[in-house]
Protein backbone atom coordinates (compact mmCIF):
# COMPACT_ATOMS: atom_id res chain seq x y z
CA UNK A 1 0.00 0.00 0.00
CA UNK A 2 1.03 3.58 -0.70
CA UNK A 3 -0.34 5.87 1.98
CA UNK A 4 -1.84 8.97 0.33
CA UNK A 5 -1.28 12.50 1.50
CA UNK A 6 -4.70 13.56 2.81
CA UNK A 7 -7.06 11.84 5.18
CA UNK A 8 -9.97 12.67 7.43
CA UNK A 9 -10.11 11.68 11.10
CA UNK A 10 -13.78 11.43 12.05
CA UNK A 11 -15.31 10.65 15.47
CA UNK A 12 -17.70 7.83 14.61
CA UNK A 13 -18.80 6.74 18.07
CA UNK A 14 -22.21 8.44 17.94
CA UNK A 15 -22.90 8.23 14.20
CA UNK A 16 -25.84 6.15 13.02
CA UNK A 17 -25.71 3.46 10.34
CA UNK A 18 -26.96 5.88 7.68
CA UNK A 19 -24.49 8.57 8.76
CA UNK A 20 -21.62 6.07 8.55
CA UNK A 21 -22.65 5.07 5.04
CA UNK A 22 -22.84 8.73 4.01
CA UNK A 23 -19.43 9.33 5.56
CA UNK A 24 -17.69 6.56 3.64
CA UNK A 25 -19.36 7.36 0.33
CA UNK A 26 -18.85 11.11 0.62
CA UNK A 27 -15.17 10.92 1.54
CA UNK A 28 -14.71 8.52 -1.36
CA UNK A 29 -16.38 11.03 -3.70
CA UNK A 30 -14.23 13.87 -2.36
CA UNK A 31 -11.12 11.78 -3.14
CA UNK A 32 -9.78 11.69 0.40
CA UNK A 33 -7.12 9.03 0.61
CA UNK A 34 -7.98 7.68 4.05
CA UNK A 35 -10.75 7.66 6.63
CA UNK A 36 -9.47 7.33 10.19
CA UNK A 37 -11.89 6.41 12.97
CA UNK A 38 -11.48 5.79 16.73
CA UNK A 39 -12.21 2.91 19.06
CA UNK A 40 -13.48 3.88 22.47
CA UNK A 41 -16.54 2.32 24.12
CA UNK A 42 -18.87 2.30 21.12
CA UNK A 43 -18.39 0.42 17.83
CA UNK A 44 -15.92 -2.47 17.72
CA UNK A 45 -12.98 -1.28 15.66
CA UNK A 46 -12.62 -4.11 13.15
CA UNK A 47 -16.36 -4.57 12.69
CA UNK A 48 -16.72 -0.88 11.90
CA UNK A 49 -13.75 -1.02 9.56
CA UNK A 50 -15.42 -3.74 7.53
CA UNK A 51 -18.69 -1.81 7.38
CA UNK A 52 -16.97 1.37 6.14
CA UNK A 53 -14.96 -0.57 3.57
CA UNK A 54 -18.13 -2.20 2.26
CA UNK A 55 -19.62 1.22 1.51
CA UNK A 56 -16.62 2.69 -0.31
CA UNK A 57 -14.76 1.81 -3.49
CA UNK A 58 -11.25 3.26 -3.34
CA UNK A 59 -11.05 4.82 0.13
CA UNK A 60 -8.49 3.42 2.57
CA UNK A 61 -10.07 2.84 5.97
CA UNK A 62 -7.82 3.04 9.03
CA UNK A 63 -8.42 2.32 12.70
CA UNK A 64 -7.21 5.36 14.54
CA UNK A 65 -6.72 3.77 17.01
CA UNK A 66 -7.69 0.16 17.80
CA UNK A 67 -7.15 -0.63 21.48
CA UNK A 68 -4.73 -3.56 21.91
CA UNK A 69 -6.53 -4.54 25.14
CA UNK A 70 -9.73 -5.13 23.11
CA UNK A 71 -8.39 -8.20 21.26
CA UNK A 72 -5.40 -10.51 21.45
CA UNK A 73 -2.57 -10.27 18.95
CA UNK A 74 -3.70 -13.29 16.93
CA UNK A 75 -7.15 -11.74 16.48
CA UNK A 76 -5.59 -8.45 15.45
CA UNK A 77 -3.59 -10.18 12.70
CA UNK A 78 -6.62 -12.19 11.61
CA UNK A 79 -8.70 -9.02 11.42
CA UNK A 80 -6.03 -7.11 9.52
CA UNK A 81 -5.56 -9.95 7.05
CA UNK A 82 -9.28 -10.57 6.61
CA UNK A 83 -10.15 -6.95 5.83
CA UNK A 84 -7.24 -6.53 3.45
CA UNK A 85 -7.92 -9.81 1.65
CA UNK A 86 -11.63 -9.03 1.28
CA UNK A 87 -11.26 -5.34 0.41
CA UNK A 88 -8.22 -5.21 -1.89
CA UNK A 89 -5.56 -3.99 0.54
CA UNK A 90 -7.56 -0.95 1.72
CA UNK A 91 -7.32 -1.37 5.49
CA UNK A 92 -4.73 0.08 7.87
CA UNK A 93 -4.59 -1.34 11.38
CA UNK A 94 -3.69 1.49 13.72
CA UNK A 95 -2.87 0.18 17.20
CA UNK A 96 -2.56 1.91 20.55
CA UNK A 97 -2.25 1.20 24.25
CA UNK A 98 -5.21 3.48 25.03
CA UNK A 99 -5.51 4.97 28.55
CA UNK A 100 -5.92 3.63 32.05
CA UNK A 101 -9.57 4.76 32.50
CA UNK A 102 -10.57 2.92 29.30
CA UNK A 103 -8.46 -0.17 29.95
CA UNK A 104 -8.74 -0.70 33.70
CA UNK A 105 -11.91 1.26 34.35
CA UNK A 106 -14.07 0.13 31.44
CA UNK A 107 -12.53 -3.17 30.25
CA UNK A 108 -11.21 -4.53 33.53
CA UNK A 109 -7.66 -5.20 32.35
CA UNK A 110 -4.42 -4.37 34.10
CA UNK A 111 -2.79 -1.44 32.31
CA UNK A 112 0.83 -2.33 31.56
CA UNK A 113 3.85 -0.20 30.79
CA UNK A 114 2.99 1.27 27.37
CA UNK A 115 6.13 0.60 25.33
CA UNK A 116 6.89 -2.82 26.81
CA UNK A 117 3.27 -3.90 26.43
CA UNK A 118 3.10 -2.74 22.82
CA UNK A 119 6.41 -4.38 21.96
CA UNK A 120 5.23 -7.71 23.36
CA UNK A 121 1.95 -7.39 21.45
CA UNK A 122 3.76 -6.71 18.15
CA UNK A 123 6.06 -9.67 18.76
CA UNK A 124 3.02 -11.88 19.29
CA UNK A 125 1.53 -10.53 16.06
CA UNK A 126 4.71 -11.43 14.18
CA UNK A 127 4.60 -14.99 15.47
CA UNK A 128 0.85 -15.52 14.96
CA UNK A 129 0.19 -18.39 12.57
CA UNK A 130 -2.92 -17.08 10.84
CA UNK A 131 -3.82 -19.20 7.82
CA UNK A 132 -5.22 -16.31 5.79
CA UNK A 133 -2.59 -14.06 4.22
CA UNK A 134 -3.00 -10.37 3.36
CA UNK A 135 -1.64 -8.58 0.28
CA UNK A 136 0.60 -6.48 2.54
CA UNK A 137 1.22 -5.42 6.13
CA UNK A 138 -0.42 -2.10 6.96
CA UNK A 139 0.16 -1.42 10.65
CA UNK A 140 0.85 1.88 12.42
CA UNK A 141 1.09 2.87 16.07
CA UNK A 142 -0.40 5.67 18.10
CA UNK A 143 2.90 7.26 19.09
CA UNK A 144 3.75 10.46 20.95
CA UNK A 145 6.94 9.90 22.93
CA UNK A 146 10.36 9.04 21.53
CA UNK A 147 10.32 5.38 22.65
CA UNK A 148 6.94 4.61 21.08
CA UNK A 149 8.01 6.43 17.91
CA UNK A 150 11.16 4.29 17.81
CA UNK A 151 8.99 1.19 18.18
CA UNK A 152 6.77 2.32 15.32
CA UNK A 153 9.90 2.73 13.21
CA UNK A 154 11.36 -0.64 14.10
CA UNK A 155 8.27 -2.85 14.05
CA UNK A 156 5.52 -1.21 11.95
CA UNK A 157 4.95 0.88 8.86
CA UNK A 158 4.72 4.15 10.76
CA UNK A 159 2.99 6.29 13.35
CA UNK A 160 -0.17 8.30 13.94
CA UNK A 161 0.59 11.12 16.42
CA UNK A 162 -2.58 12.73 17.78
CA UNK A 163 -3.06 16.18 19.35
CA UNK A 164 0.36 17.44 18.28
CA UNK A 165 2.04 20.49 16.75
CA UNK A 166 4.38 20.88 13.76
CA UNK A 167 7.24 20.96 16.27
CA UNK A 168 6.27 17.46 17.36
CA UNK A 169 5.94 16.42 13.72
CA UNK A 170 9.53 17.48 13.04
CA UNK A 171 10.76 15.58 16.09
CA UNK A 172 8.78 12.50 15.10
CA UNK A 173 10.14 12.52 11.55
CA UNK A 174 13.68 12.73 12.83
CA UNK A 175 13.09 9.68 15.02
CA UNK A 176 11.24 7.43 12.58
CA UNK A 177 13.36 8.28 9.55
CA UNK A 178 12.40 8.99 5.97
CA UNK A 179 10.94 5.61 5.01
CA UNK A 180 8.09 5.30 7.50
CA UNK A 181 4.60 6.76 7.26
CA UNK A 182 4.10 9.76 9.52
CA UNK A 183 0.34 10.29 9.64
CA UNK A 184 -0.46 13.36 11.73
CA UNK A 185 -3.93 14.19 13.06
CA UNK A 186 -4.90 17.87 13.21
CA UNK A 187 -8.20 19.30 14.44
CA UNK A 188 -9.69 22.30 12.66
CA UNK A 189 -12.70 24.53 13.30
CA UNK A 190 -13.57 26.39 10.10
CA UNK A 191 -14.77 29.70 11.50
CA UNK A 192 -13.33 33.18 11.85
CA UNK A 193 -15.27 33.79 15.05
CA UNK A 194 -12.62 33.65 17.76
CA UNK A 195 -15.02 33.07 20.64
CA UNK A 196 -16.77 30.21 18.83
CA UNK A 197 -13.49 28.60 17.80
CA UNK A 198 -12.02 28.67 21.28
CA UNK A 199 -15.20 27.44 22.89
CA UNK A 200 -15.18 24.51 20.46
CA UNK A 201 -11.49 23.90 21.13
CA UNK A 202 -11.97 23.99 24.89
CA UNK A 203 -14.77 21.44 24.66
CA UNK A 204 -12.81 19.21 22.29
CA UNK A 205 -9.65 19.20 24.39
CA UNK A 206 -11.23 18.73 27.83
CA UNK A 207 -11.11 14.92 27.72
CA UNK A 208 -7.50 14.83 26.57
CA UNK A 209 -6.31 17.27 29.24
CA UNK A 210 -7.27 14.68 31.84
CA UNK A 211 -4.98 12.02 30.34
CA UNK A 212 -1.39 11.75 31.51
CA UNK A 213 0.21 10.66 28.24
CA UNK A 214 -1.13 13.67 26.37
CA UNK A 215 -0.07 16.10 29.09
CA UNK A 216 3.42 14.60 29.10
CA UNK A 217 3.60 14.97 25.33
CA UNK A 218 2.59 18.63 25.45
CA UNK A 219 5.17 19.37 28.14
CA UNK A 220 7.86 17.70 26.00
CA UNK A 221 7.08 19.94 23.02
CA UNK A 222 7.19 23.21 24.93
CA UNK A 223 3.91 23.89 26.68
CA UNK A 224 4.08 24.70 30.39
CA UNK A 225 1.93 23.30 33.17
CA UNK A 226 0.31 26.71 33.56
CA UNK A 227 -0.71 26.73 29.89
CA UNK A 228 -2.59 23.47 30.40
CA UNK A 229 -4.47 24.57 33.50
CA UNK A 230 -8.09 25.68 33.46
CA UNK A 231 -8.84 23.98 30.14
CA UNK A 232 -5.77 25.33 28.37
CA UNK A 233 -4.70 28.86 27.47
CA UNK A 234 -5.15 30.53 24.07
CA UNK A 235 -1.78 29.42 22.68
CA UNK A 236 -2.51 25.82 23.58
CA UNK A 237 -6.07 25.82 22.22
CA UNK A 238 -5.07 27.58 19.00
CA UNK A 239 -2.34 24.98 18.43
CA UNK A 240 -4.60 22.01 19.04
CA UNK A 241 -7.56 23.30 16.98
CA UNK A 242 -6.70 25.44 13.97
CA UNK A 243 -9.30 28.10 13.14
CA UNK A 244 -9.69 31.22 11.01
CA UNK A 245 -9.85 31.85 7.29
CA UNK A 246 -9.25 29.19 4.68
CA UNK A 247 -5.73 30.50 4.09
CA UNK A 248 -4.94 30.53 7.82
CA UNK A 249 -6.07 26.95 8.33
CA UNK A 250 -4.37 25.80 5.15
CA UNK A 251 -1.07 27.29 6.33
CA UNK A 252 -1.45 25.48 9.65
CA UNK A 253 -2.02 22.16 7.91
CA UNK A 254 0.84 22.78 5.49
CA UNK A 255 3.13 23.40 8.46
CA UNK A 256 2.82 19.71 9.38
CA UNK A 257 3.65 18.66 5.84
CA UNK A 258 6.63 21.02 5.78
CA UNK A 259 7.79 19.56 9.12
CA UNK A 260 7.87 16.05 7.70
CA UNK A 261 4.37 14.59 7.82
CA UNK A 262 3.74 12.23 4.92
CA UNK A 263 0.01 12.22 5.57
CA UNK A 264 -2.27 14.63 7.39
CA UNK A 265 -5.55 13.45 8.93
CA UNK A 266 -7.87 16.43 9.17
CA UNK A 267 -10.43 16.32 11.98
CA UNK A 268 -13.09 18.92 11.09
CA UNK A 269 -15.01 19.90 14.21
CA UNK A 270 -18.37 21.48 13.48
CA UNK A 271 -18.47 25.13 14.72
CA UNK A 272 -22.13 24.60 15.60
CA UNK A 273 -21.30 21.88 18.07
CA UNK A 274 -22.89 19.02 16.11
CA UNK A 275 -21.44 15.52 16.46
CA UNK A 276 -21.39 15.10 12.68
CA UNK A 277 -18.31 16.29 10.76
CA UNK A 278 -18.18 19.74 9.20
CA UNK A 279 -18.78 18.94 5.53
CA UNK A 280 -18.08 22.52 4.49
CA UNK A 281 -14.56 22.13 5.89
CA UNK A 282 -14.09 18.68 4.35
CA UNK A 283 -15.06 20.01 0.93
CA UNK A 284 -12.91 23.14 1.28
CA UNK A 285 -9.77 21.24 2.26
CA UNK A 286 -10.34 18.18 0.06
CA UNK A 287 -7.25 16.76 -1.69
CA UNK A 288 -8.05 18.33 -5.06
CA UNK A 289 -8.00 21.80 -3.46
CA UNK A 290 -4.28 21.48 -2.72
CA UNK A 291 -3.17 21.57 -6.34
Amino acid sequence: MKMGKFGAWIPTNSLTKDQLIELARSLDALAYDTLWYPESTSYDSLSLGGFLLSHSERLVVASGIANIYARDAFTAVAGHNSLNALYDDRFVLGLGVSHTPLVTGRRGHEYGKPVATMRAYLEEMESAKVDLEAPGRNVVLAALGPKMLELSRDMTEGALPYCVTPEHTAMAREIIGSERWLCVEQKICFTEDKSVAREVASSAMARYLELENYRNSWLRIGFSESELEGGGNERFLDSMVLWGSEDTIRRGLQAHLDAGASHIAIQPIDPGGNATPDWHALKTFAPESWG
